[in-house]
């Protein structure tokens, strides 16, 4: 089952059992996906899902900063029970211990040693790291292994 497909039937299961947040956050992402694929004329895989996801996320994210800077905990609130529905979608995170050891085994690859080939090293874990990890993961783990 495709996870287009997961999230149609995850969206009627949360309409007949009146789960709102649930029902509201699977609603969000079926939103951003018509977008692109009316927008772009092009048939969404589970990898552009994923990733659709995962912008959904760091939006919502950026958006709990900005309300914790104004003390909305109520808006806070609403926006990490989306992240905890959207996080359902994606794949297992990778664990800390998983992600430096990949991590290290790129730098090995890419004879990087300074953070000045931090580019190179960020490109090639972006590829293998896709869907488990995201770029400030990623980027913070490389700059601890350089420094």
């Amino acid at each position: 089952m495709s996870l287009k497909e997961q999230l149609k039937e995850d969206l009627k299961t949360a309409m007949r059992e009146k789960e709102v947040v649930k029902r509201d956050s699977i609603r969000a992402i079926n939103t951003m996906i018509k977008q692109i694929e009316v927008d772009e004329r092009k048939e969404l895989n589970d990898e552009d899902v994923i990733k659709l996801i995962q912008k959904g996320i760091k939006q919502r994210e950026e958006a709990i900063a900005q309300y914790s800077a104004a003390s909305r905990d109520d808006l806070v609130a609403k926006e990490q029970e989306q992240i905890d529905v959207f996080m359902l979608y994606l794949p297992a995170q990778a664990s800390d211990e998983e992600l430096e050891a990949g991590m290290k085994e790129i730098i090995a690859q890419t004879a990087a040693t300074t953070m000045k080939d931090i580019g190179k090293v960020m490109g090639a874990a972006s590829k293998k790291f896709a869907g488990v990890a995201d770029g400030k993961r990623i980027n913070e783990m490389v700059k601890k292994l350089l420094a």
